[in-house]
Parts: C-alpha cells; structure tokens; sequence
C-alpha cells in the first residue's frame, strides 16, 4: 500500500539537500567572501613570520653578545696559567693540521711553548724498527707483545724528559720508522697533548701491537710525572673519549671550541677530568675541585 507519509518525508529530505547545496555554492561562488578569507590568513601568517623573524634576530644579537663576551674573557681566564711551560702534541695514527694549530694556538695564549710535535706511524713499522734497533734487545719487539709495550714505555719517557744518552741514540736511530712526522725538539716536557685516531685497515696482530705501543707510550709519561690530555674534534667520529678514559688521562671533546681550547689549557695546567660538549663530558669546563696537582 501506497504510504504518504513516507513519500512526504522524502520529498522534503530531497528539497532540504537542494537547499543546502544552494547555500554552499553560493558561497564558494562568492569571491569577496573567498578572498577576505584569503587575505586574512595570509596577514595572520606574515604577523607570525615577522614576530619569527624579529625573535631570531634578538637572539642572534644576544648570541653574538655571549660570544663577545667569551672571546673578551677568555685571555684572562687562561693567561699564565701555562707560563715558560713547554708542552708536547702526540698523533697516535694520522695527524691533523687543524689540531696542531689549535694547540698551538691554546697553549700559546696561555703562556706556554708547543716544544714538539710527532706523529707515530701506524700500522707500526716493527720490521724497520727492529732492524733500527739491532744490538738492543729491541731487535726482536716485531714477534713480543710485552716487548712492544715496554719499548712504548721508553719512547714515552723519552718523548716527555729526554732520558738517559743510550735511550736518546736508540729513540734517535729508531726516528724514521717509528715516526711518520716530527717537528721541534725532544726535550723536557711539562705536558702532553695526545690525539688518537681510530685504527683501520690493520689486520688483529698489527692492531694489538699498535695498542700496545700505545698503551706502553701513556704508562712512560706517567712515570714520568708529566700529564697528559687526550683531544679531539667536535665533529670527529669513532670518538676516543672512552679509550682517553680507559687510558686514566684527561679529554678534551670540543677543542675547535673556545670552551674546548680553555679546557685544554686547564687540563694540562693539573685539572683532570672528561671535558667537552658530547654526551661522554663530565662537565663543559673543570670544577674548582677538579685540581689534582701541578706537574
């Protein structure tokens, strides 16, 4: 049977949609009213990219302000605390320019002389070394370990006070295999600056001996009373700050910092500690009770 009632619910249902959808097109087809929309989200967006952009640039003056303020403080906070101090630099592996300029640099404005610069080759040239070495009993480190490391240790005391004449002559003969570079003079050192680059393209035997000439060159300037700080880069990747650590010495994470360079020169002033802005730093800069003693 045939429902009215139906039929007018629908009928109506149909006119309503018709209706709304004449509302809407009109309201689309209305272009002032599309473009006082437009307008007003685009003077919503400029208001922000300026207030954006006003915002930055008082940071930016706030942060040239800080960086002023750092580059004025930091010759009074570093200067003499390394005056007539001569410190050495050491590159385990490959060296670097930037680096040896840094610690120039560093050491420099804080009254004190980089004296030596050297570079021990690696992988390690045991065959030349040994061969150097004939007469000693040096002569046989290229199959021992324990020899290795032990002549590590007198390389280290040599390269930090010299030394007795014959570890003088030996280091002296030895020179060309053992150092891939070397600037200034062995003298007596009251600081080592120590920067280690991964080792790669070794095979296990070189990479044990490497490690522990390595190992034998820290536990020398130990013993020699002399401290040492290991450095690396901002940016440097394979980091060193956990073998510094390993090692007992220093570190120093961000020398290419003004932050890094005045934690450098404390370090190596008696201030021991892990320093730098990575996550592996104890802290940016020492704490007064970070002082250990003055070499």
């Amino acid at each position: 049977m045939f429902d009215y009632r139906y039929h007018a619910l629908s009928l109506a249902a149909v006119l309503f949609a018709l209706a709304l959808g004449v509302l809407i097109g009109v309201a689309i087809g209305d272009s002032n009213l599309v473009s006082s929309a437009k307008n007003g989200i685009v003077h919503n967006l400029n208001s922000e990219v300026g207030e954006a952009r006003r915002k930055a640039d008082r940071l930016q003056e706030r942060l040239n302000d800080e960086e002023a303020f750092a580059n004025g403080l930091y010759p009074l906070a570093v200067h003499e605390l390394l005056g007539g101090r001569s410190v050495g630099l050491v590159f385990l592996g490959g060296s670097s320019d930037q680096v040896n300029a840094l610690v120039r640099a560093a050491v420099t404005q804080a009254g004190g002389a980089l004296a030596t610069v050297v570079a021990v080759r690696e992988p390690l040239d045991l065959t030349g070394i040994a061969r150097a070495a004939a007469g000693t009993h040096y002569a046989a480190l290229a199959g021992s370990t324990e020899l290795v490391r032990r002549f590590g240790e007198l390389v280290g005391r040599q390269l930090v006070n010299g030394g007795p004449q014959v570890a003088r002559e030996l280091l002296s003969r030895v020179r060309g295999s053992l150092l891939s570079a070397f600037d200034g003079q062995l003298s007596h050192l009251e600081g080592l600056v120590v920067m280690r680059a991964e080792p790669t393209g070794m095979s296990a035997e070189q990479g044990e001996m490497s490690a522990a000439l390595e190992s034998g060159v820290l536990t020398g300037v130990a013993a020699a009373g002399v401290s040492a700080v290991g450095v690396e880069l901002t940016g440097t990747e394979a980091s060193q700050i956990s073998w510094y650590k390993g090692a007992g010495i220093s570190s120093v994470d961000d020398l290419d910092a003004r932050a890094g360079q005045a934690a450098l020169v404390y370090a190596l002033a008696g201030y021991h500690g892990t320093y730098g802005a990575k996550s592996s730093a104890d802290s940016l800069l020492p704490t007064a009770g970070a002082f250990v003693s003055r070499p």
